[in-house]
C-alpha cells in the first residue's frame, strides 16, 4: 500500500487543531473525578452539571458505552462537542478481511483472529521481511505469513509463549519463527531492512519499536498502540521534536495516559457488585478522612485485604484509618458516611462521563505525536483505523514507510 500518505503540513495542522481543542478544555479531562469531588468546570458550566445530575442510572450506563451518542446529546449545552467528531475522523485503512479461516485458527481466540485479519488487510501488500514485535504466540505472525514473501519472524520475551507459538506455526504449516527476546534490552539489534509490526504492544513496548525501528533502519513500521501508560512514569514525554518544542503543547499526566484506555468492561454480576461496593466504601472513607483531618484533600489508601469484603463498611474504615495513622472517634456514624459514599459514587459516574469524552481525543493526540516523530525520521505516514471499535476500541493504525 503506497497511497494515503499524509503530507507533513497536514499532519502538523491536525495535531495543532487537536492540541488547541484539548488545551481549551483541559479543566474537564485533567482532574480525576475520584480524587476531585468538585472540579472547576462545575462552576463554569452549571447547565451541564444540572443535566448530568438529572441522568437516570440506565441512561448514564448507556452513554458510558457510547461516547459519540453522549457527545451529540451535549452539543446544545456544550457547543465544543460539535467539533469533537471532526477532530476524530480517520480513514479506514483495511480493505477486506485477511483473517485466517476458522479451521486454521482453532487455537486463536475469535476476536484476536478477526483483529489480526483486519490488521493484515490494512498493511497488505507485504514486501520487506516482517518482524512481529511482542508477538505472544504469533497469531498475527501466522496471519501475515500467508501473504509474506518470506518467513515471518517474531520477538517475545516469554519463553512459554514462544514455545507454544512455534508449535502452532509448525502445526499450521506456516513460515513463522518466534524467538525469545527482551525488546527493551539496551543491546537489542534488529535485522536489517525489516517491516516491524505490532498489534497492541503496550506502552513503552510500542514506543521502543518506534524509536529502535527508526534508529536501526526499518523500512516500514505498522503499529496499533495499546495501554499507553504501561512502562511509563510521570508526565508523558513526547517523541517528536515538534511536540516537544511546541510552547502550547498539552501536559499529559500519567493519570491522563491511563484515561485513554479506560473503557467500559462487562464483568460478571458478582464482580460488578464487589467493584461497586469497594468504590462506595472508598468514597465514603474519603469523605470521612477529609472531615477528620480538616483538610479537603484526597488521601490515597492501599488495596485492602480481601477478608474485609465480607465484613462491613465500619470495619473497612477502621482498617483504612489505622493504615493512614488516623483515629476515628468512638461515637462516629458509619451510616452517615456510607450514604455520603453512595452519593459520591452516583456523582462520580456522571463526572466520569465528561472526562471519558476526552479518551479518544487524547489517544489521537498521542498517535499524532508518534506520526510526527516518524516523519521527522524520514518516513511517509498513513494514519487511520483498521477495524470497527466494536471489535477493539484500540483500532488506530500508524503505518510508516521509509
Amino acid at each position: 500500500m503506497t497511497s494515503g500518505f499524509i503530507a507533513p503540513a497536514e499532519l502538523r495542522q491536525r495535531w495543532q487543531r487537536l492540541n488547541q481543542w484539548l488545551q481549551a478544555h483541559r479543566s474537564f479531562w485533567q482532574p480525576v473525578p475520584f480524587t476531585t469531588p468538585r472540579p472547576d468546570w462545575l462552576e463554569h458550566y452549571p447547565e451541564l452539571a444540572e443535566w448530568l445530575a438529572g441522568l437516570s442510572d440506565d441512561l448514564c450506563q448507556s452513554y458510558g458505552a457510547d461516547m459519540e451518542a453522549l457527545g451529540r446529546a451535549l452539543v446544545p449545552l456544550w457547543p465544543a462537542m460539535a467539533e469533537r467528531e471532526g477532530l476524530l475522523a480517520w480513514p479506514q485503512l483495511a480493505d477486506g478481511d485477511a483473517s485466517l479461516p476458522e479451521g486454521q485458527a482453532r487455537d486463536v481466540p475469535g476476536r484476536k483472529r478477526l483483529q489480526a485479519g483486519a490488521f493484515a488487510s490494512a498493511v497488505l501488500p507485504l514486501e520487506a521481511p516482517v518482524l512481529d514485535w511482542c508477538c505472544g504466540k504469533g497469531h498475527l505472525a501466522r496471519t501475515l505469513s500467508v501473504h509474506a514473501p518470506q518467513p515471518v519472524a517474531g520477538f517475545e520475551w516469554d519463553e512459554a509463549l514462544v514455545v507454544d507459538g512455534n508449535r502452532l506455526a509448525v502445526k499450521a504449516g506456516r513460515g513463522v519463527q518466534l524467538q525469545c527476546q527482551d525488546v527493551m534490552a539496551g543491546s537489542l539489534v534488529l535485522p536489517g531492512g525489516i517491516h516491524g509490526v505490532a498489534l497492541h504492544a503496550c506502552g513503552e513496548l510500542h514506543r521502543q519499536l518506534l524509536r529502535q525501528g527508526a534508529a536501526q533502519g526499518a523500512v516500514r513500521l505498522s503499529i496499533s498502540p495499546c495501554c499507553y501508560h504501561l512502562g511509563h512514569a510521570g508526565d508523558y514525554r513526547p517523541l517528536s521534536r515538534q511536540v516537544t518544542t511546541a510552547p502550547d503543547a498539552c501536559q499529559v499526566s500519567f493519570s491522563s495516559l491511563r484515561l485513554v484506555v479506560q473503557e467500559t468492561v462487562t464483568a460478571p454480576a458478582r464482580v460488578r457488585g464487589l467493584r461497586r461496593q469497594t468504590e462506595i466504601w472508598r468514597l465514603g472513607f474519603d469523605g470521612l478522612q477529609r472531615h477528620l483531618r480538616g483538610c479537603d484533600d484526597y488521601l490515597p489508601v492501599p488495596s485492602h485485604p480481601t477478608a474485609l469484603n465480607h465484613r462491613g463498611f465500619a470495619d473497612f474504615c477502621d482498617w483504612a484509618a489505622r493504615t493512614k495513622g488516623l483515629t476515628i472517634p468512638p461515637q462516629w456514624d458509619p451510616a452517615h458516611w456510607l450514604a455520603a459514599g453512595e452519593a459520591r459514587q452516583r456523582q462520580l459516574r456522571r463526572h466520569e462521563l465528561v472526562r471519558h469524552l476526552f479518551r479518544r481525543p487524547l489517544e489521537c493526540w498521542l498517535v499524532l505525536d508518534y506520526a510526527l516523530f516518524l516523519q521527522e525520521q524520514g518516513y511517509q505516514v498513513r494514519l487511520g483505523t483498521f477495524c470497527d471499535r466494536r471489535l477493539t476500541p484500540r483500532n488506530l493504525l500508524l503505518d510508516a514507510h521509509r
